[in-house]
């Protein structure tokens, strides 16, 4: 208030009578206000009163008489400094005690000698609390039989539903998802039943705890298994698709081969050259499919070059007419030649045709079609050149004149003699080019032998192919 009234009045003061306001102005003390007060010292008496140290040993007993714990500590009180001596039966029971004495007025210290009893007489309440809990247990073995009789028939009346087996054949498009919904049920039923045989024993904070975890648990086993839950999921949907047949010819990624099977983890082929080859489900349910055995019909295609001095068109033609003589060759699509390519020293003709792949093998349509097309080509005068490489050199480092009458009589040396075109030959069709299936005749033998291992194929004839 006086800080108030100084600085209300001072300044008026101030106007009126031209005072210095530090002449007005009360000597005010400064006091820091964030300081705390400091704790009061105790002091002891130089003097004590007669019978003090007797009424505080006897106040302390007193209060450890009503303690059970203390009943086996023994107090000494001299010139205020108390000496507690004897066991308790816990260590925490020691700080207590200390803390006890300490409290009690007129106490200047305390000397504390207790121990902890570590004899087996001295743990009875620790004892009876087993015992009391034995006896909760045994009291409540009725209740939980009950609760694992009811948990032990929800869990066999979802064995029993998820044992169906036909039902849910006939429900799921393919096996591999017929066993899923079969494990969901069992799962769903299980963990019910665990639900409802922890209710009935009102243990339903151990329910949430159980629950917690388990979410938990499942989080770091989903980023563990990340990979393998992924495999899983590609294994059903491809199951659901069906991108191939056994024994199809495909090309997954840069893999090659025919299949075998498609099992929940890996779809099994055997490459080419007789090897086995697994790749995972979900390498392959995200890879490039190519399927050759789904269109019987296939093109093959080979370039070849001619000299850039010939006519491209007519070796084009003659090319062209020489495929359609091949009785392995469809005549729709009919065969083609295209010009691609002007090259250094030639022009490239690319051919292609197409063949039926149950009657003719691929690649022995092309091993023949390729000599054939060259062949006739070389017969009616076509060069089939090497690149060509030409050098200069420089006139002033070279030995021999460069002379106009010089070049003319190596050019006229070196010039190449005309060609004499004549008819392509008739070509003689003694290869046998029917398909060869000793590929496929490993393929289905395995498969017969395979016993268990068809059992869980998961690739499935009556449905159709994606």
């Amino acid at each position: 208030m006086k800080r108030f009234i100084a600085a209300f009045f001072v300044p008026i003061l101030v106007l009126i009578a031209g005072t210095p306001a530090s002449a007005l102005l009360p000597a005010i003390p400064e006091t820091g206000g964030t300081a705390e007060a400091e704790a009061p010292v105790q002091t002891i008496e130089d003097t004590q009163a007669a019978g003090a140290d007797e009424r505080m040993a006897q106040r302390i007993e007193g209060i450890f008489s009503e303690l059970p714990a203390f009943g086996a500590v023994e107090v000494d009180v001299s010139q205020g400094v108390v000496t507690l001596s004897g066991t308790v039966p816990r260590q925490e029971d020691i700080a207590r005690a200390e803390a006890i004495a300490g409290r009690v007025s007129g106490v200047v210290t305390v000397e504390n000698g207790l121990e902890r009893d570590l004899s087996i007489s001295s743990q009875g309440s620790g004892i009876a609390s087993l015992a009391e809990r034995w006896d909760g247990f045994v009291a409540m073995v009725p209740l939980i039989g009950l609760a694992l009789l009811v948990w032990a028939v929800i869990a066999f009346l979802g064995y029993l539903i998820a044992g169906f087996g036909a039902l849910w054949h006939r429900l799921a498009p393919n096996g591999f998802l017929a066993e899923l919904i079969a494990s969901s049920i069992r799962f769903v039923f299980v963990i019910g039943g665990l639900v409802i045989a922890l209710e009935i024993l009102g243990a339903s904070a151990l329910l949430g705890a159980v629950l917690g975890g388990a979410g938990l648990i499942g989080l770091a086993l989903g980023f563990a298994l990340r990979e393998t839950i992924e495999n899983y999921v590609a294994s059903l949907m491809l199951s659901l698709r069906q991108p191939f047949r056994a024994n199809d010819w495909v090309m997954i990624g840069d893999l090659e081969g025919r299949v075998i099977r498609l099992t929940s983890r890996a779809t099994v082929m055997m490459t080419l050259d007789g090897n086995h080859l697994r790749i995972p489900n979900a390498q392959v349910f995200k890879a490039v499919i190519t399927n050759f055995t789904r269109n019987p019909q296939r093109r093959f295609q080979f370039d070849l070059g001619v000299d850039a001095d010939d006519d491209a068109l007519a070796a084009r033609q003659l090319g062209r007419e020489v495929l359609e003589g091949l009785d392995f060759i469809l005549a729709d699509p009919p065969p083609e030649g295209r010009i691609v390519e002007v090259g250094d020293s030639n022009v490239v003709i690319r051919f292609l045709g197409w063949i039926d792949q149950n009657e003719t093998d691929w690649w022995k349509a092309q091993s023949r079609a390729i000599p054939a097309v060259k062949h006739a080509l070389e017969e009616a005068g076509f060069g089939l050149p090497e690149p060509i490489y030409r050098l200069r050199f420089d006139p002033r480092s070279a030995s021999v004149p460069f002379g106009n009458a010089a070049e003319g009589k190596r050019d006229e040396a070196s010039a190449p003699p005309a060609r004499d075109v004549r008819q392509p030959a008739t070509i003689a069709a003694s290869e046998d080019v029917r398909p060869t299936h000793e590929i496929a005749e490993m393929v289905e033998k395995e498969r017969r032998e395979s016993g268990s291992e068809q059992d869980r194929d998961l690739l499935d004839h009556s449905r159709p192919v994606e």
